[in-house]
């Protein structure tokens, strides 16, 4: 027996863990809404009220059956039938206005809160430091703000409401009863008590399911943006059939979560069915009954006939509205997860700006690593002078573009420092050290907007000579004007524009933001020899008066640099000239011959 009590102990715990969860997730949504909470509390009066108004009507009924009962005897009194017709339909209309009042103040609020949220998620975005998306896909950063926000609001708008309403109806329901008549409301009860142990039994099962249903909704959202971004590679490679495999694998879990969650709470409408229609005939048997002895008229039994449906219809609604809430508690769980990621510290306090700089950089013994416990920079200390162009070069991950990251503040340092005009990057914000470079990367970025939006990019009070003068530089303007609508030319999936293309583009983009620092990470990768040249030229010319960084693996691009700095296992292991490298036969002769033989 002493064996089997350590399960016993584990699965109390797991469900105790779950009941905090779910109570501890909807109050982080009760508080994110605190400031609706009085709209509505109002809608819940309204719509209790509604209620209400429908479980008075029943009792009027039965006073209308009982008038015809006894008039078949003595003659059926219209006049009072009349006023109670009259009195039923005032109430059922004041209740049906009022339904409809609750259901648009409810809408309009759920739409609201679900705004907030996405307002608050793509706030947050730009707010969590860049290690977090190293670890998360962007899929499921999207399902959080698709999916999981979406159910939240379905949730807000149809099942607190409805669970309002259906806790109205059940009381006020079994409160009528006990009046009209304290033996049949107990057979009613009695009839209806297995429904609330068969729901909570339901309810503490699926739970574990709603869970995991959202997580895999997001894990596959993310697969399926992966993969769709990067579906040439994946049929180059031919590798549809192992991305079929990791699919079908996502999408069988989902399958096995989504099956056993809706499922169970399938179960509660057919359970709570048969307890109604149990109910139903006993109140019909024992009304019988008690008709006969003459304890109760006629009426009463119609009145109950009524009043059991109200009484246990409210029991599927209010079964749904917790599946539901089930179900945005798992959503609240991973929406205030991410909202509750941490973020980059707060510099609202930095009073230092940087505007007009020379362009003086220093490293100063840094030290850094993507993960704490594994350093991959190591004691790096560079001065760059205004003006220059210091070229990086290296093998692959010797930490070139780590550099880079560090410089422009998208990590911090573990140690060290670095200095601009002598001035800590860490004494002015973020915004100001953006603000002070423009930057090409490799991997090209265009957004669904025209080619002239792309290239101004958030820069204000950009003139359209400027823009034609900067694609003249880079040698695009040509190609542009052939385009339908030139540098109106919308640019989506269906612009089919070639990676050097759009490379040129971003190129230009740089050009037009004019700041005083230049960051070149493989710039000219993605192009052909006579196009590299030919942006090479505008580059030097975009150099002229700034201080550049340029990585480069193709090293015929950097032999104009001031300086040239061979790094290897995040450390510089030469620098100098191109001549001064080359003649010291080296790491960088070599490398550099290499790209040459043959």
């Amino acid at each position: 027996m002493s064996k089997q009590q350590p399960p016993v102990r584990g699965h109390r715990t797991r469900d105790f863990r779950k009941a905090k969860d779910f109570k501890k997730s909807i109050g982080k949504l009760i508080n994110y809404s605190k400031k609706y909470l009085p709209i509505i509390l109002i809608a819940l009066i309204i719509a209790t009220i509604s209620s209400i108004f429908s479980i008075i009507g029943p009792n009027k009924l039965r006073e209308i059956t009982d008038i015809i009962t006894d008039g078949l005897f003595l003659g059926i009194d219209l006049d009072a039938i009349k006023k109670i017709g009259l009195f039923l339909v005032i109430l059922y209309s004041l209740s049906a206005i009022f339904s409809y009042a609750q259901g648009y103040i409810m809408s309009t609020i759920t739409q609201r809160i679900s705004k907030g949220l996405r307002a608050d998620i793509s706030y947050k975005i730009n707010k969590l430091p860049l290690k977090y998306f190293d670890r998360t896909t962007y899929g499921d950063v999207l399902s959080r703000v698709t999916n999981d926000v979406d159910m939240i609001s379905m949730t807000l708008n149809q099942s607190i409401v409805s669970l309002v309403t259906a806790i109205t109806m059940f009381f006020g329901s079994l409160l009528m009863m006990f009046i009209i008549n304290w033996i049949m409301a107990l057979v009613a009860v009695a009839s209806t008590l297995i429904g609330f142990v068969l729901m909570a039994i339901i309810m503490t099962r699926s739970q574990k399911y709603f869970v995991r249903q959202q997580k895999d909704l997001g894990t596959i959202n993310g697969h399926i943006e992966e993969i769709y971004s990067g579906h040439l590679v994946v049929k180059a490679y031919n590798g549809e059939k192992a991305a079929l495999q990791k699919f079908n694998k996502i999408n069988n879990s989902l399958h096995d979560s989504a099956w056993k969650s809706q499922f169970l709470s399938g179960l509660m409408m057919p359970i709570m069915n048969f307890i109604g229609n149990f109910g139903y005939v006993a109140v019909c048997v024992v009304g019988a009954a008690l008709t006969m002895s003459g304890e109760i008229k006629f009426g009463v039994i119609v009145a109950f006939m009524i009043y059991i449906r109200l009484f246990t219809n409210p029991l599927s609604q209010i079964a749904q509205a917790a599946t539901r809430l089930q179900s945005a508690a798992a959503a609240s769980e991973r929406v205030f997860e991410f909202l509750e990621e941490e973020e980059l510290n707060d510099e609202s306090y930095k009073t230092i700006y940087l505007d007009k700089v020379k362009g003086n950089v220093e490293f100063k013994n840094i030290h850094f690593g993507y993960d704490e416990n594994k350093e991959i920079i190591h004691d790096f200390s560079l001065k760059a002078q205004a003006g220059q162009k210091i070229a990086i070069v290296g093998p692959t991950g010797a930490g070139k573009t780590t550099i880079v990251n560090l410089l422009m503040r998208f990590y911090e340092v573990n140690s060290g420092e670095i200095k601009i005009d002598g001035i800590s990057i860490k004494d002015i914000t973020r915004e100001n050290v953006h603000d002070l470079f423009c930057m090409v990367l490799q991997d090209t970025w265009l957004y669904e907007g025209t080619i002239k939006e792309n290239i101004v990019y958030s820069k204000k009070g950009v003139k359209d000579e400027d823009i034609v003068k900067v694609c003249k530089i880079v040698g695009i303007d040509h190609f542009i004007r052939t385009l339908p609508k030139g540098y109106d030319t919308v640019l989506n999936d269906k612009a089919n524009l070639s990676q050097g293309q759009k490379q040129l583009m971003t190129i230009a983009r740089a050009m037009i933001q004019n700041n005083p620092l230049l960051i070149l990470d493989e710039a000219t990768s993605s192009v052909d020899t006579r196009t590299e040249i030919l942006i090479q030229e505008a580059m030097d010319k975009l150099m002229v008066g700034r201080t550049s960084f340029v990585i480069a693996h193709r090293l015929s691009t950097i032999k104009n640099a001031d300086m040239i700095l061979v790094m290897n296992d995040g450390k510089i292991i030469e620098s100098g000239t191109h001549t001064d490298l080359l003649a010291k036969s080296g790491f960088y002769a070599e490398l550099y011959n290499s790209q040459f033989e043959g």
